[in-house]
């Protein structure tokens, strides 16, 4: 057990969404299927303490999140939680809006691979949330809706504005953020929104198969990659390069770096232990 971890202990189950942790692999399941698993404000904030918390969990090596039924997540729930914002004054929709963005902050900064298994409609916060998942394998039948200025509200959101331009480019970002229009799977794909397409049928078993990998490969490496893409987003070169030659540095005294080459001299495959 690491020594820096406190003493009360890490939450086991969470109530508003489905939380399973299997051999490395710890998956998120959004269950509202009845209303395309649509966020509350429970289950907002319940996922933003998760994925901050889950780092901790030293049985933890990746994440998936995924949705129950027809849905991946159509967004905030319209009774739920934009109903309820009609009543709010502007400190507490401010607190609301720092806590949804604090979803995305937390998705950025965990240093565990994410893996956002889209099995259907991704609309409103859900796209973001896949947005901001470092895979986003997507279901055939899959489809993203930046939907904020169909509400009346800006298309930047959670952090899109910010996320999406470095991924798809601005004028494709503006597109999509400005407009609001469905994007099918083979769309997502073309203009790299996606990372994989793949039939319905096989979504599962392919996120299982990544997590798999991911899990049991170099966590640490994998970590400080996540790390460093992060971070270097608004870095100039000269920054980039030093911060990377001195993580380099580092993971070249660390266990897994030195195993790698007692395999590759003894002719055998790494055992990576994430130290």
């Amino acid at each position: 057990m690491s020594p820096f971890r406190a003493t009360a202990p890490l939450t086991k189950e969470w109530e508003h969404f489905g939380f399973t942790v299997a051999d490395g692999v710890a998956t998120v399941t959004f269950t509202r299927p009845e209303k395309l698993n649509a966020l509350t404000f429970d289950v907002y904030a319940d996922l933003r303490d998760l994925v901050i918390e889950l780092p901790q969990h030293e049985d933890v090596r990746v994440l998936v999140i995924t949705g129950e039924g027809r849905g991946f997540c159509s967004g905030g729930d319209v009774e739920e939680i934009i109903g309820e914002l009609q009543k709010f004054e502007t400190a507490e929709l401010l607190e609301f809006t720092r806590m949804t963005g604090a979803v995305v902050k937390a998705l950025r900064e965990c240093p565990l691979p994410v893996i956002a298994a889209v099995n259907g409609v991704a609309a409103g916060a859900g796209s973001v949330i896949a947005l901001a998942s470092d895979f986003r394998l997507l279901a055939e039948s899959a489809k993203f809706a930046f939907l904020f200025t169909k509400v009346g509200l800006a298309g930047a959101d959670m952090g899109s504005a910010y996320l999406l331009p470095r991924l798809v480019g601005l004028g494709r970002a503006t597109e999509l953020l400005m407009l609001g229009d469905k994007v099918s799977a083979s769309r997502a794909a073309e203009i790299g929104l996606a990372s994989q397409v793949v039939p319905d049928a096989s979504l599962a078993s392919t996120a299982a198969a990544l997590a798999r990998r991911l899990a049991d490969g170099p966590a640490l490496a994998y970590a400080t990659t996540k790390v460093l893409l992060t971070r270097e987003l608004d870095m100039d070169l000269g920054s980039a390069i030093e911060l990377e030659a001195i993580t380099q540095a580092l993971l070249m005294t660390a266990k897994d770096h030195k195993e790698f080459y007692a395999a590759w001299s003894a002719g055998r495959e790494p055992r990576w232990t994430g130290r």
